[in-house]
């Protein structure tokens, strides 16, 4: 332990990032890559733009063409929801992957994605009639709020069920989690057996995640939570940094690990809570970006957090082209590219564990 003490102190400190010019080099590269896949994604769809739909923007005065009209109201407030909800994912799966100290997990082995979709299922076919006796501008708001609080109640309830079976461990953390996805699925199973043909319709293209229904509300309210949330996780780098040598490491050199714990669940609640009530479930996201960020810059999480940001705002940004351009005029929800992608990588990743550590599994 002694010897592990001053690389722990060292990581757990605060200081300035040391100087990485082929690191930084690989970041830029990957920010310049994130704004031409914006570029590409509002050219490509099924209306074409014209360079002169830019001046017709929600300034403009009297009637617009509709082409502006797919440019400033459809295709740009989805582009930016789509990255500011890439970058939620792919924060919360590196914050996920440093507290477990596992590579391969993610925001969904928590149950918040889950959760989420379990109570949009219940307000599609239980509690449908709600609906009707709330105004027509509230009901654009009500599913995503309905997935909010699915998935902050799952992430309570997990809290309490760890703390209560084991406390303080993460792998107990970890085996709820899994447990609640677990039962979440059967609640959606339940909704989709009791729906009838339109419920069961809207049920499935949830569960499979869009971003049809994207608006400037969205992004403005996704940009404050990322403005919000990032530098609380930056401040809480050294200390994940810290604690990837082990909790005792970590709590000899004066981090507290049950509030670290504490804080990161909370965050990577928020984060996917707010990612799946917009777009419903995308999967693997978390899981891709961090790695990533990892291959890109290494394993300090000071660098980590922000370029797993960039990768998952990347990897959705052109996912969600492909969903829209692929099947014109029709769209492929935006799930299916992301598994498409993400299950071959997570074998990969598993045999890659299996090959470093023969029977870890």
């Amino acid at each position: 332990m002694a010897a592990i003490l001053p690389t722990a102190t060292a990581l757990a400190r605060p200081s300035a990032l040391p100087a990485a010019g082929p690191r930084l080099s690989r970041t830029l590269l990957l920010t310049l890559a994130l704004l031409l896949s914006l570029l590409a994604g509002l050219q490509f769809g099924a209306v074409p733009l014209q360079a002169r739909d830019w001046l017709y923007g929600p300034w403009a005065e009297g009637p617009v063409s509709a082409s502006a009209h797919v440019l400033w109201q459809l295709r740009l407030p989805r582009l930016l929801l789509a990255a500011s909800v890439g970058a939620a994912l792919g924060l919360a799966g590196a914050l996920a992957q440093a507290l477990f100290r596992n590579p391969m997990a993610e925001p969904g082995l928590l149950g918040v994605s889950s959760g989420a979709a379990a109570a949009v299922a219940l307000s599609l076919t239980v509690f449908a009639g709600l609906q009707l006796a709330l105004p027509p501008s509230w009901r654009l708001w009500l599913l995503p709020l309905l997935g909010f609080v699915g998935a902050l109640g799952v992430c309570l309830l997990l809290t309490r069920l760890a703390r209560w079976l084991a406390p303080g461990s993460v792998a107990a953390l970890l085996l709820c989690g899994l447990a609640l996805q677990a039962l979440s699925f059967a609640v959606v199973g339940l909704c989709s057996f009791l729906a009838n043909d339109e419920q069961l319709r809207a049920i499935n293209f949830w569960t499979l995640g869009s971003l049809a229904g994207a608006h400037w509300g969205m992004v403005a309210l996704m940009a404050a939570t990322l403005a919000l949330l990032v530098p609380l996780a930056r401040r809480l780098a050294p200390q994940l940094n810290a604690l990837a040598l082990g909790e005792a490491a970590a709590g000899h050199v004066g981090v507290d690990v049950d509030g670290l714990r504490r804080r990161v669940v909370a965050g990577i609640a928020l984060l996917s809570a707010l990612a799946v009530a917009w777009c419903g479930s995308i999967g693997f996201i978390g899981l891709m970006a961090p790695h990533l960020a990892r291959q890109l810059v290494g394993a300090d999480q000071r660098r980590v957090l922000p370029c797993a940001m960039l990768a998952g705002a990347l990897l959705l940004v052109l996912a969600d082209t492909l969903a829209r351009s692929v099947a014109v005029p029709a769209e492929v929800p935006v799930g299916v590219f992301s598994a498409l992608i993400g299950a071959p990588w997570f074998l990969w990743l598993l045999r890659g564990a299996l090959r470093r550590q023969p029977g870890a599994l």
